[in-house]
């Protein structure tokens, strides 16, 4: 009844602001048309979809129907909605089949499902998991097992649903050895799991946040490179960098706060924390397991991941080149004539490129390598090579699907000039110094309640650009200083969700009780996430540079696990001293 009375609440209001719609305007371009002629109810898309995402926890439905009610709008003449939904839905299906048909959208979708049939050939092969054996060996006190996981936290950069899956089982039995709590190692691989995905610069993650920068810059009528956008949002990721710097503070200090604290102490006196209800050991995922009986060899992981880097690489600066020198502009084509290695042509190239284009053709000349090595290893037949490829393509369709329809409720919002009413009545009542800390926040609500980032991103980046670029009159550094706040703040929420993905794989793979992950890790995400939005993007915002604000916080974050947190090895001590003077 309350989420019943909420959404009329909601509704109530938008007829009330209705009334105020703007003057139709004929002069102006559709969109600012429909912005003046809809005025309020622009929001509607949006909101319906954020709302329906707190509701029902399904992105997909949401996004859909945001879609639908924006289509809806757009068909509706007079009293006609029986007419309206019809060929609003009519018109939903026209967008889904033009985002797919544009170029860049379907490179992107058949990049994700490239990598996805990549990773599921590297875990057949045994590669992923000879690796975490090979450093687990060298795991020799609690702080180098927890350096080794963060470190192939790292290592399977690629996509985060691996990471949790592949880390959890190897390391599991080291951390029981070293007497470090499930919940820690849980937390650990949750925390190197999306925050590294989401920054590293050829993942399952990129070509989505890619897409929506370049969407996001279409709206304002801009053809921007999205890949050298992305990258340059990096170092404002304030969350993933400070949440991974706190991993390692914790490990080297052996400190720990909060519900942490008493997991940690109670695993060293022999206390492991089980969850034994819901089976997780015995639930591990068999797709990605190594076919039994092979040879387990680090090469197998090695060379594929390498080619994928290397290729993504050489294809950033190939295709760019080129564009380059296939363009117009004589002063870029006579520096790749003197100067084609120099660091400013190389940039020039990695701007210019096509990255949609470049991480598939990457992600399919990798596979292609991984499933020569399987085949001349005897691992497997070319055919059980291609259907375990197939396999991997399956697991991230539901990412095309989101993106697809994430593509479409853009356009839609595009439509609609949503963004440009946005911008009428926000430019210039909110501080600029406030805006990417207040995106963040939204994003890190959303992405908690609904437990997805991607939907967030979907959601939020079309808004977002068009918003942070009126507001700062186009200032770029502004813009992507934004950008990043949506990005950072999706993850943040999606991290510490109890129903996000991938906190649920991290505790099967650490064969954690999952709520008691959830706990201990909270308090952990909501400190760092505070610093990144009071300290990090305040004062970026007010023109600090940014590596002086990384660098404050990473001490600030020093000074909180070093005076907040207490010894984990102090009450064993404790105890030892009290038994001797017992005896």
């Amino acid at each position: 009844m309350k989420k019943k009375g909420a959404i009329l609440f909601i509704l109530t209001v938008l007829i009330t602001l209705s009334f105020n719609v703007l003057v139709f305007a004929q002069e102006a371009d559709k969109a600012t048309v429909n912005a003046q002629k809809f005025g309020i109810w622009t929001l509607l898309p949006p909101l319906i979809a954020i709302i329906l995402a707190f509701i029902t926890k399904n992105v997909i439905l949401s996004l859909f129907i945001g879609v639908l009610s924006g289509t809806f709008l757009l068909q509706l003449q007079g009293f006609n909605v029986l007419s309206a939904l019809f060929n609003g839905f009519l018109m939903v299906v026209t967008h889904i089949l033009n985002s797919l048909a544009d170029p860049w959208n379907a490179g992107i979708v058949l990049q994700c499902l490239a990598i996805g049939g990549l990773i599921a050939l590297i875990s057949k092969m045994g590669g992923a998991k000879a690796i975490a054996i090979s450093l687990s060996k060298k795991a020799k006190s609690p702080v180098s097992v927890q350096i080794i996981t963060w470190l192939l936290g790292l290592f399977v950069f690629f996509d985060d649903y691996a990471n949790s899956l592949i880390v959890g089982p190897i390391m599991r039995p080291v951390a029981d050895k070293m007497k470090i709590s499930r919940q820690k190692l849980a937390f650990v691989i949750d925390a190197t799991a999306a925050p590294i995905a989401g920054i590293a610069l050829v993942s399952t993650w990129v070509g989505y946040e890619v897409s929506l920068i370049k969407d996001g810059f279409s709206q304002i009528g801009q053809s921007a490179n999205a890949y050298s956008i992305f990258v340059s949002t990096i170092p404002y990721r304030f969350y993933n960098i400070l949440i991974l710097i706190f991993i390692v503070l914790t490990a080297v200090m052996l400190r720990e706060f909060g519900p942490m604290l008493k997991c940690e102490r109670d695993c060293r006196k022999g206390k492991i924390s089980l969850d034994d209800n819901s089976k997780v050991q015995n639930n591990e995922n068999k797709e990605l397991e190594p076919k039994e009986g092979i040879k387990l060899s680090v090469w197998n992981a090695i060379i594929p991941i390498l080619v994928l880097i290397v290729g993504a690489f050489l294809g950033f600066y190939f295709n760019g080149y080129n564009a380059i020198m296939g363009g117009k502009d004589a002063e870029l084509i006579e520096l790749f004539k003197t100067s084609p290695t120099s660091f400013v042509a190389i940039r020039e190239a990695f701007g210019a490129s096509d990255a949609s284009i470049v991480l598939f053709q990457a992600a399919l000349f990798a596979s292609l390598v991984a499933i020569i090595m399987g085949v001349c290893q005897k691992i497997f037949t070319v055919n059980e090579a291609i259907d375990t490829w197939v396999e991997g393509t399956k697991s991230l369709i539901i990412t095309g699907v989101i993106l697809l329809l994430a593509w479409s409720l853009s356009s839609v919002i595009k439509e609609l000039g949503t963004a440009k009413f946005l911008v009428s009545i926000l430019s210039n009542k909110i501080p600029v110094f406030l805006l990417p800390s207040i995106i963040f926040i939204l994003a890190s609500i959303t992405s908690f309640a609904t437990g997805t980032s991607y939907g967030t991103m979907g959601i939020l980046m079309p808004l977002t650009i068009p918003l942070a670029s009126a507001i700062a009159s186009g200032d770029m550094r502004y813009v992507i200083i934004s950008i990043s706040a949506v990005l950072t703040g999706a993850i943040f929420g999606d991290h510490c969700s109890p129903i996000s993905d991938t906190t649920i794989l991290s505790s099967m793979g650490a064969g954690c009780d999952h709520i008691d992950h959830v706990k201990t890790q909270l308090i952990y995400s909501l400190s760092v996430a505070a610093v990144t939005a009071l300290l990090g993007y305040i004062p970026v915002s007010l023109g600090v540079p940014v590596y002086l604000v990384l660098l404050v916080d990473i001490i600030i974050i020093g000074c909180i696990v070093r005076f907040i947190g207490k010894p984990v090895e102090q009450e064993v001590e404790d105890v030892k001293n009290a038994n001797i003077d017992a005896a």
